[in-house]
């Protein structure tokens, strides 16, 4: 397994780490998977094999069974991983139970701990934007939690430009521990990350910790024109649709023709290209993979140890090229002042 740095963190992290979503099985996660702690212990398992010793979660995945069941299977090995959580949403019925206020922040952490049953978080990343909290109070938290030793690392996920960048901003003003992760959506078909996110991650040095490489199971090889939706799928979960990334069908199938000759081409699945390429991508530090089970864990791990040609990624880019809006339609134009990101 690669590692890489985590951002401009000295964290070394795997290339490829693994979602928790798919544990538990609960409270609107039952259409994500339903792994129980024997399976989840099963799966580390092959993961350490493997190389993958980063494990990704959330207070609000099956309504924190997700940690619990984590926190099992990682029983007697916490030495030898990094675990990722995350807190913002709605948590519970109370007014204080959602969002980045400091306690609502204090109490989630103090709640992730006690679940996933360790005293320190690897990376701790807030779930979203809390625009009704200041800035200022959300860092200098998540600061003092670094401080007592209960958070390592930090990162944001699903900001915009500017709350990010005002966020590094108000970390660099006042001496705070400062964001060096963003959990970030990015794939074939949602490749609006390049446009803003990914040159501010290059500039600051934050790394991308992207979610949903295969865009929620679309680019998993079994989505195709013309035939219906596998029978099991989180696209058959009518509030997983919901809160699906957008993406019209027929640009889907574009991309799975494209992604169809490359696998025809490498002897690799479609999900396996479709990973290796957001691999390669600038500022990617680890993508999260989720497995239902040890076959579809093992097909995933197989996203690396090998790379797409610069042929096979262009013609990749081509078949996923969008539409910008602006102002990034206009700054394409100039590309000798504005050229894409590398590195």
């Amino acid at each position: 397994m690669e590692f890489r740095n985590l951002g401009g963190s000295g964290l070394k992290v795997p290339a490829l780490s693994l979602g928790t979503a798919t544990f538990g099985g609960g409270r609107g996660f039952t259409e994500w998977g339903g792994t129980d702690a024997k399976g989840a212990t099963r799966l580390v398992d092959l993961c350490l094999e493997a190389g993958l010793n980063l494990f990704d979660s959330a207070d609000v995945y099956s309504a924190g069974a997700a940690e619990e069941i984590l926190g099992a299977a990682l029983k007697g090995r916490r030495d030898r991983v990094l675990i990722s959580t995350k807190a913002t949403f709605r948590s519970g019925p109370g007014p204080n139970d959602v969002g980045s206020s400091r306690q609502h922040l204090l109490a989630a952490v103090d709640g992730s701990l006690r679940r996933l049953g360790t005293d320190y978080i690897d990376l701790f990343q807030l779930h979203g934007f809390d625009a009704l909290t200041p800035v200022e109070e959300v860092l200098q938290t998540l600061d003092g939690l670094v401080q007592a030793g209960k958070i390592r690392y930090l990162g944001c996920s699903n900001f915009s430009g500017w709350h990010l960048m005002k966020s590094l901003a108000v970390s660099e003003k006042y001496g705070l521990a400062r964001y060096v992760a963003h959990q970030a959506y990015y794939s074939l078909i949602g490749r609006e990350y390049e446009w803003e996110l990914m040159p501010l991650a290059l500039d600051q040095k934050v790394g991308a910790v992207v979610w949903s490489p295969l865009g929620m199971g679309r680019l998993g090889g079994k989505v195709r024109r013309g035939q219906p939706l596998p029978k099991v799928s989180r696209l058959n979960d009518p509030g997983t649709v919901k809160i699906a990334p957008p993406a019209p069908d027929e640009e889907v199938y574009r991309v799975v023709d494209a992604l169809d000759a490359v696998a025809r081409e490498t002897g690799k699945s479609v999900a396996q290209v479709a990973i290796n390429w957001v691999l390669q991508r600038p500022s990617v530090a680890t993508v999260i993979i989720g497995a239902r089970d040890e076959e579809q864990l093992r097909q995933n791990l197989g996203a690396t140890g090998w790379n797409l040609t610069p042929a096979q990624i262009a013609a990749l880019d081509a078949a996923s090229a969008k539409e910008r809006i602006y102002p990034y339609w206009h700054q394409a134009q100039f590309a000798e002042r504005n050229p894409f990101p590398t590195g």
